[in-house]
């Protein structure tokens, strides 16, 4: 999905967030330890709401999203922070970079799995 610009767009939004799960130098190219945490993740989800995982999962990415960001304009050696809106494919690449990251951080360190913050970020989220 990386060989061409928005190829990525068409990739399956699971598979998105497997792949950013597998984030920092010591998980890189473990896909099948991703796997197995998006897997206990949904599970647990089902568990804790009784609802669709995917559409948990759906919408969280929906709700996570930031709708507006700010951008550098230089003008004459000064620099000036501009609001700009947020392409829909870049809302959907921070908001699973966002929860991921928010899961990630919350089970450093912790005793809780990577799986029950995965999911609990996705719960909360959506």
């Amino acid at each position: 999905y990386a060989h061409k610009r928005f190829r990525k767009a068409q990739c399956p939004i699971v598979e998105r967030l497997t792949n950013s799960l597998m984030m920092h130098g010591r998980n890189y190219g473990k896909k099948l330890m991703g796997v197995r945490i998006v897997k206990h993740a949904f599970e647990i989800i089902h568990l804790l709401t009784g609802e669709n995982p995917l559409q948990v999962l759906v919408t969280a990415i929906i709700n996570s999203g930031p709708r507006e960001d700010s951008t550098r304009i230089g003008r004459a050696g000064t620099v000036r922070r501009q609001a700009v809106d947020v392409s829909p494919l870049r809302r959907v690449n921070q908001a699973i970079w966002l929860l991921c990251t928010g899961a990630r951080e919350a089970a450093f360190r912790n005793i809780k799995t990577i799986a029950e913050s995965v999911a609990d970020e996705l719960i909360n989220a959506a």
